[in-house]
């Protein structure tokens, strides 16, 4: 298996992020070093646009081939075209390439069972991707879209229930991808043949904002002390 860890170097909600000193360590140190970890991870290479977060991640032991073309660095640009282009360079340079892991360096929380969890999951299911998830907070039936006007409108027909009546939804937690990559060639993460990764929430903080990196700290202190 090899892992792909996307990293742009610009950012609105949080400016520098992926390199921000997170409890000692730049953040994308947190998922190079855990990727490093596992057994079964053959590579570990880096996709950016910036020199400097090229500097960290090669430091912390990743193999960066390329600086990222510009117009994939975008705040416009797919995340897929990232993973294509990666896709296309190790193809053309290596060898073909059947499947990929892709892990985003804003989830410094996750740890090494998720990440073979997901690749078991992969492999016992045949699964054309599998993609970790979390419960969502609130039940489908309470989301609401809040109009021009300032007015509450609905977004789905369905009946509002408790939440403990409701039924069970999951959202993508934005940690952990794995792929055909004939899936990737297809413009696709999803197909019929899909699994997910349930993640508990204390490992499921995607940071965005400083909000964010607030509390994945305070979670981390919680689970190290």
């Amino acid at each position: 298996m090899i892992a792909l860890i996307p990293a742009r170097g610009g950012s609105k909600g949080l400016p520098g992020k992926n390199i921000l000193p997170f409890k000692g360590k730049a953040l994308i140190e947190y998922t190079i070093n855990l990727a490093k970890e596992s057994g079964s991870i053959k590579d570990v290479f880096v996709t950016t646009d910036s020199k400097e977060i090229a500097d960290v991640a090669k430091k912390a032991g990743a193999k960066i081939p390329f600086l990222r073309p510009a117009e994939l660095a975008s705040d416009t640009s797919l995340a897929i075209d990232t993973y294509l282009h990666f896709i296309q360079y190790y193809e053309e340079r290596i060898q073909n390439l059947d499947e990929i892991m892709v892990l985003l360096p804003t989830s410094p929380l996750r740890e090494m069972k998720d990440i073979e969890s997901g690749i078991e999951i992969f492999k016992n299911k045949n699964a054309d991707s599998v993609i970790s998830c979390v419960k969502m907070s609130h039940p489908l039936s309470w989301i609401r879209n809040i109009d021009k006007y300032g007015r509450l409108t609905t977004i789905f027909d369905v009946t509002i229930k408790n939440r403990q009546d409701d039924n069970v939804m999951y959202v993508p937690n934005g940690s952990i991808y794995i792929f055909k990559t004939s899936i990737l060639k297809q413009k696709k993460y999803y197909t019929d043949n899909t699994y997910a990764l349930e993640m508990p929430r204390e490992r499921s903080v995607d940071i965005d904002t400083e909000l964010d990196f607030y509390l994945a700290e305070k979670l981390y202190e919680r689970k190290n002390s």
